[in-house]
């Protein structure tokens, strides 16, 4: 059996991580590989508690704790959800991974970044793949305003505060461009569901992953 692979869309609020997984793991199914989306924190039922308590609480937790209840979700996640996947040969598409929590605890909260590094090589799993969108602030809040619904505590944090994520993805990808891959998210979605699928073919084509018919080019 083909091993499965792991792909993960990191970016700030407002990015559109969400809509450009559907279309990704449309393209993919249209080509016959099997698909898993997921999500963080979330993605499996003990990570989908911690995830309302994470987003939708009102403690204010120190951001060492933070951390640990984004890598408690994290380790049920993989364990529960993501690991099994792989292991059957499906290809896993989440919507953020530990690349967040660097960039939002580390980065933004000033947690100890040599800390969540150092749960990060802990947790024993990393992406393949992941493709960090970026977007800048005017887009990101105009996104945020047409999404509409209320918005979670991460959401309403300041404009400084986005910020230092935003700079935060954007140093991470820079660090590690053996698996990231940084992409303006700033146009229409067809144009970025574009630049995505030439970033998946570029890296996981069939001569780096898999034999599967159909992934010999990156149609849209």
């Amino acid at each position: 059996m083909t091993a499965g692979r792991f792909i993960t869309l990191e970016g700030g609020e407002g990015a559109g991580k969400t809509t450009q997984s559907v279309l990704l793991a449309e393209a993919l199914m249209a080509r016959g590989v099997p698909v898993l989306r997921t999500r963080e924190p979330g993605g499996s039922p003990g990570a989908e508690l911690l995830r309302g308590i994470l987003l939708g609480g009102t403690v204010d937790w120190s951001a060492r704790a933070e951390t640990l209840l984004h890598f408690a979700a994290r380790a049920e996640h993989v364990a529960k959800t993501i690991q099994p996947a792989l292991e059957a040969g499906t290809w896993v598409i989440c919507d953020r991974f530990f690349d967040s929590t660097m960039a939002y605890q580390g980065y933004g909260q000033g947690a100890d970044r040599g800390f969540i590094a150092e749960q990060t090589r802990l947790l024993g799993v990393a992406p393949a793949l992941t493709l960090v969108l970026d977007v800048g602030e005017a887009v990101a809040v105009q996104r945020m305003r047409q999404r509409g619904g209320d918005a979670d505590r991460y959401e309403r944090l300041d404009a400084a505060f986005h910020d230092r994520v935003r700079r935060g993805f954007r140093e991470i990808a820079a660090a590690a461009p053996e698996r990231c891959v940084l992409l303006d998210a700033s146009g229409d979605i067809q144009a970025v569901h574009t630049a995505i699928m030439t970033a998946v073919w570029t890296r996981l084509g069939p001569d780096q992953s898999t034999d599967r018919p159909g992934l010999h080019q990156p149609q849209t």
